[in-house]
């Protein structure tokens, strides 16, 4: 009788009165243990019916009565919410004085209206209100900036500077910003004769015409492709006990620089890496690019067949969301996730597209993935092996003997306005067709997460921080935009220029905010205010990566090998390294001399024996995706560039290059600050290494009266270009 005349008076009441006080409690406070699924206390907080009804301790509340209702009375004494890791969670007294009222008022709950544990954010979580689940604005910058700025990057960044009372750093020096330039888009050092040139043109396009030739050299996609292989966990071998290689992963890698080099569209470049395969008239690059796929560890010899089959489905789903959404979906295939709005349901429906293809078990060399023939082509890719698959089921807790509902292919729920099923392949189709459609959910213009994600990581790089400084988590554990409006604007400027990134990458680059300078006139103030750089008020400092300060070190020592593609190159690695593998030195051979001298790039990437020197510069952990390196200052990294027999190796070439091509001592200073550090030495510099050649040779004299002086001479010339390697100017960039 009491619940008949309770729902009596729901029609017609204002969900928007209910959300802004009742339904922001509950979502926030109460949900998380009295929903639908298991609800503590049989009280189930998400319906008016169930409400209503009460739980296992009676009716909740009394109509038109607050003093008379349990619920409220627990709540008053700190009962409801309870404790938790010993600090009280009680609401709020406004929170308490809202209920009263409204339970006073009659407890009034619109029709239909259904809560859940997302439907709020809170201190605890994030909700489907989470600023990267809305729509991406299109953002203007709102124009109250004093300065007339051409780029409208830095129209975002000013205001906000001067809304806290900053100012943007000087430009730097012209030297600084071409060899910050040429890093950034081919990953290498410009050449003196370069730097001079650019220096001495004042034509007001100087900067923009070297911005356009770095664009278009084919060092560019060999650059920004090493990012993208972090991001989606390539590496040459399986992993695990035998750690074989997987045969023509390289293809995949020169897919990535190509599709770089020529700008492909990111929406393309996204789909073709998941759905290749399922395009019409699919040809063998389409097919490489599914290599994306295949990427991961694989266990030739797992210990359950079955629960590995769900363990690669984890690495796909995990893989995918994060390099193209930024999320932490992977988090919910044990139960909805703990922070972000993404329920069980959705991982297994992300999964179900993945499902007819990630078999547990299979001819050990084809690595647990389709034979030549279901591919099409000779190469490491994917497609579905059953096109007609069984249901994916959800997995109570993720055990694989608790399986529960069916779920169908899908996207993610909590993106209303795409939260539609997939449809059922055509009947003539040799896939599944699922892949496709993620990717065209992926891609559409409403999907709130592929271009700011996309954008993001590539401000990232030029910067050395994101606009979000967490590129693979969106969610309640990342870091909120510094500025949302600017990252929005961004994706929006990237879907609407047919989704090609060199034009962002043109676009941030010809910023006055790319070009700052390190230093700011009002440095120490500043820090006050913005210790972390967040508002950009001056360019960060960054070390060079590992792969960066290896091909800069071959460059400076003029043994850099510029070929493009191919197979990878071992390069050796000490006996001691080796001690550790089942083969020892048996099961590890460095490649010729010639091939060693290519880019880091292309450095076989062997997931059980990672080439100690890279790790010691923080190359990352290959077996999950890694959109943001550690990039540490450690004593081992300073004795690494001292001690490398490596790094003396071509500490001797670098001198070489210049000793036989001049003899005049002074014009050999200059020319090896000029070769490493891109300008002259300074009069200081100069006696410092006039001292030191002085001081090596006698050394040296002393102590190797068997050598030729020709050869003491030598020694003590790489001696002065080791030091130069080992230079903060040569491992910074400023």
């Amino acid at each position: 009788m009491f619940a008949v005349c309770s729902f009596s008076r729901l029609v017609g009441v204002s969900e928007a009165d209910f959300d802004s006080t009742i339904a922001d409690i509950f979502s926030k406070r109460c949900i998380e243990c009295h929903n639908s699924s298991e609800p503590n206390g049989e009280l189930n907080l998400t319906q008016a019916e169930p409400f209503f009804l009460g739980g296992a301790s009676g009716k909740a509340f009394v109509p038109g009565n607050s003093d008379g209702s349990l619920f409220i009375a627990r709540i008053e004494s700190g009962e409801m919410p309870p404790p938790k890791n010993g600090k009280s969670q009680k609401l709020h007294e406004s929170e308490i004085q809202s209920l009263r009222e409204w339970v006073n008022s009659g407890a009034i709950w619109p029709q239909g209206r259904v809560l859940d544990l997302f439907d709020r954010s809170s201190e605890v979580r994030a909700g489907r209100d989470w600023w990267s689940f809305q729509p991406i604005q299109n953002s203007q910058n709102s124009g109250t900036s004093s300065v007339s700025l051409a780029n409208p990057i830095d129209a975002f960044i000013t205001e906000r500077l001067a809304a806290n009372g900053l100012s943007p750093a000087p430009a730097a020096e012209k030297s600084i910003i071409l060899r910050r330039l040429y890093h950034d888009l081919i990953g290498l050092p410009p050449l003196a004769e370069d730097i001079d040139t650019f220096v001495a043109d004042d034509s007001p396009d100087a900067y923009e015409r070297q911005v356009d030739d770095l664009l278009a050299r084919p060092q560019f996609g060999e650059r920004w492709a090493r990012h993208w292989l972090d991001v989606v966990r390539y590496a040459d071998t399986n992993g695990y006990e035998r750690d074989a290689e997987k045969q023509n992963a390289w293809r995949y890698r020169d897919w990535v620089v190509n599709a770089f080099n020529s700008d492909m569209p990111y929406d393309r470049f996204l789909t073709e890496q998941l759905a290749g395969d399922e395009l019409p008239n699919r040809n063998e690059s389409n097919v490489i690019a599914t290599g994306f796929l295949r990427l991961g560890t694989w266990d030739d010899e797992p210990n359950d067949v079955a629960e590995y089959q769900y363990e690669r489905l984890e690495d796909l789903v995990h893989t995918a969301c994060t390099a193209f959404l930024g999320l932490t979906v992977k988090c919910a295939r044990c139960h909805d996730h703990k922070f972000d709005p993404i329920y069980q349901d959705d991982y297994y429906r992300i999964g179900a597209a993945f499902w007819p293809g990630p078999v547990a078990h299979r001819d050990r060399a084809l690595n647990g993935g389709p034979t030549q023939e279901e591919l099409g082509f000779d190469v490491l890719g994917w497609t579905d092996i059953n096109i007609n698959p069984s249901p994916l089921r959800v997995l109570k807790k993720g055990d694989i003997h608790q399986p529960l509902h069916e779920v169908p292919a899908g996207p993610l729920s909590s993106v209303k306005q795409l939260n539609r099923p997939f449809v059922p392949k055509a009947n003539d189709a040799k896939t599944t067709q699922r892949r496709l459609q993620l990717a065209q959910w992926m891609t559409d213009p409403s999907n709130p997460f592929t271009a700011r994600v996309m954008a993001n990581r590539v401000w990232q790089h030029h910067f050395g921080e994101g606009l979000v400084r967490t590129p693979d988590n969106f969610g309640f554990n990342g870091q909120r935009p510094s500025h949302p409006e600017l990252l929005d604007w961004l994706a929006t400027e990237l879907m609407a220029g047919n989704w090609q990134l060199k034009r962002i990458h043109k676009l941030i680059v010809m910023s006055d905010t790319y070009q700052q300078s390190v230093s700011h006139p009002q440095q120490a103030e500043f820090m006050q205010v913005d210790a972390a750089n967040h508002l950009l008020w001056h360019a960060n400092r960054r070390r060079l990566d590992a792969e960066s300060l290896r091909d800069a070190i071959l460059f400076t020592s003029g043994q850099l090998d510029l070929r493009l593609g191919g197979p990878s190159f071992r390069a050796p690695i000490n006996g001691e390294a080796l001690e550790g593998l089942s083969l020892k030195g048996a099961a590890y051979h460095a490649s010729e001399l010639k091939d060693r001298l290519r880019r880091s790039l292309y450095m076989f990437n062997k997931r059980g024996l990672v080439v100690p020197f890279m790790t010691t510069f923080d190359i990352c952990d290959n077996t999950i995706p890694t959109g943001r390196r550690e990039s540490t200052v450690v004593a081992t990294q300073a004795l690494a560039m001292l001690n490398n027999d490596w790094v003396h190796e071509q500490s001797r070439a670098f001198a070489n290059r210049f000793l036989s091509a001049c003899d005049v001592h002074s014009v050999r200073i200059d020319i090896a600050w000029q070769m490493s550090l891109g300008r002259k030495p300074t009069d200081h510099e100069r006696t410092f290494a006039e001292g030191h050649l002085r001081r090596q040779q006698e050394n040296l004299e002393g102590t190797h009266r068997e050598k030729k002086v020709g050869d003491v001479e030598q020694f003590a010339w790489a001696s002065l270009c080791h030091v130069l390697l080992n230079t903060n100017e040569f491992l910074y960039l400023d």
